[in-house]
């Protein structure tokens, strides 16, 4: 049976998401509604911008509906905006933003810095096997912090850590979705 999966297309890169999926044989849906969330086995959230999003997910009655789905146990995937998102804590927060939490990490958003600081490096994930996984960064997050209920999936080679995972919930600092890297929508498609 195919899975239907659903894509938050309230901001961001949530077309390049839909194209992966579709690419990789799910069922691929864009959710803006309750009632599209309520349809869907897994959710990805896009990278753009966390607090417009923060915002849009408030204004579309979608935060506690996916608050909900979260604790429930569906599978999530959080890319750059999406991993702040899904984090329980955030520093360098707007003072009203909040996230939906789920993930034990603390994130910085723009650790790297503005638009012109974005860049293009192989990481090494040991749960995706060979060949390293080419992740572009752009105005990304980074997880300062991993409680105790979240592990590493992948770090920079200072030891900074990009990705991680607690049981269904999956997050990335990078854009996996614009650098042909489809891995991690793969791994992510298995938690289903």
């Amino acid at each position: 049976m195919t899975p239907k999966v659903g894509v938050l297309a309230l901001q961001g890169d949530f077309r390049e998401h839909l194209a992966v999926l579709t690419g990789l044989g799910a069922d691929a849906v864009p959710v803006r509604r309750a009632r599209e969330l309520d349809q869907v086995q897994g959710l990805v959230i896009p990278g753009g911008e966390s607090t417009v999003m923060d915002k849009l997910s408030r204004a579309f009655g979608l935060r506690e509906p996916l608050q909900e789905r979260i604790v429930d146990g569906m599978p999530v995937y959080g890319t750059c905006a999406g991993l702040i998102m899904l984090s329980d804590r955030v520093l360098d927060a707007l003072p009203d933003q909040r996230t939906l939490g789920g993930l034990d990490v603390t994130v910085r958003r723009n650790a790297f810095g503005n638009q012109l600081d974005s860049f293009e490096t192989d990481l090494d994930v040991a749960v995706l096997g060979a060949p390293p996984v080419h992740a572009a960064f752009i105005r990304a997050p980074i997880v300062e912090e991993v409680g105790p209920a979240a592990s590493v999936v992948a770090a920079l080679g200072d030891g900074r850590v990009v990705a991680v995972q607690q049981g269904n919930l999956l997050g990335t600092s990078f854009h996996p979705e614009i650098t042909g890297e489809t891995r991690f929508h793969e791994h992510f498609l298995r938690l289903l």
